[in-house]
């Protein structure tokens, strides 16, 4: 990972929740990998809920749990949690919104978006981002990893997931993508 300040510099975190369906009727919501917690912060702000931050980096959940407690909320918890391994620990039916944030190259992105899925309540959201298909960004996976948005949407039907948005351009590097579990 960059410093915090050249990794938040690669964002709008704001916008990009925004135009991924996160809105103040969000209750609970989890996040699959917090990193230094630049979506993490402008979630606590938005959701009337909690969120649940998880990361498997002991250092990434220290610096975003002291980014967290210096805007004064307190509507986060953070977990220090290999949740590829383990998953989230939390229940099922339990969360509204999902964030898998530039996480979908890993070896297993059916099982990331089944624990997603697990994780959500009927009509609940996820939300990803992955960093565009284009060896010229600055950072991110190697190309060869990197998936492509049709890739992720097979992934997320194969785990059950219902497709509820075109590509949504997110400059200058990433794309995003919004999901729904449906109600059986």
């Amino acid at each position: 990972m960059p410093d915090v300040d050249a990794w938040d510099a690669y964002f709008e975190p704001d916008r990009i929740l925004r135009k991924l369906a996160l809105t103040s009727e969000c209750g609970d919501l989890v996040e699959f990998g917090c990193g230094y917690g630049t979506f993490t912060i402008p979630a606590m702000r938005l959701v009337s809920g909690k969120v649940y931050a998880l990361d498997i980096d002991a250092e990434m959940i220290a610096i975003a749990a002291r980014r967290a407690e210096e805007t004064g909320q307190s509507n986060v918890e953070f977990l220090l949690r290999d949740f590829v391994a383990h998953g989230t620990g939390l229940a099922d039916g339990s969360m509204d919104y999902a964030m898998l944030f530039n996480i979908l190259h890993h070896d297993e992105p059916v099982a990331l978006l089944s624990e997603a899925y697990r994780n959500l309540i009927d009509g609940g959201l996820l939300g990803v981002i992955h960093w565009n298909y284009d060896p010229d960004t600055p950072r991110g996976p190697p190309m060869d990893i990197r998936p492509r948005p049709n890739e992720i949407v097979g992934w997320a039907e194969d785990a059950g997931f219902q497709t509820r948005s075109d590509v949504i351009d997110l400059p200058p590097y990433h794309y995003g993508l919004v999901f729904c579990r449906d109600a059986m």
